[in-house]
């Protein structure tokens, strides 16, 4: 389940992604597979060869995109979620809701 986001970041990432840019969405999201994640950060972009060379910078394999409809993305949960929204300078995504939980 996701929550935590507003209409208009949704918005904003569907039109990066569609434009082929990598784009960074970070939600609360809650799954019982997942127990004490409370994040995810999708990462997404139409040009999926785009995506696959960005995620090789940090041992993303291909077979981990979600391929959805115009919106292919990588679910970024745990360290490697905080790894790659710093190492990409995301400091807005991570402070919104990654540094409240630590």
């Amino acid at each position: 389940m996701a929550f935590g986001i507003k209409k208009d970041e949704l918005n904003e990432w569907k039109s990066k992604v569609r434009n082929g840019e990598i784009a960074f969405l970070t939600h609360y999201w809650i799954h019982p597979k997942f127990e004490g994640i409370t994040t995810v950060t999708k990462v997404g972009c139409s040009n999926v060869e785009k995506l696959v060379d960005w995620g090789k910078k940090y041992d993303l394999r291909k077979e981990w995109i979600h391929n959805r409809q115009q919106y292919p993305h990588f679910d970024l949960i745990g360290e490697k979620q905080l790894e790659i929204l710093q190492a990409e300078h995301q400091w807005e995504q991570y402070n919104k809701f990654i540094n409240k939980e630590r």
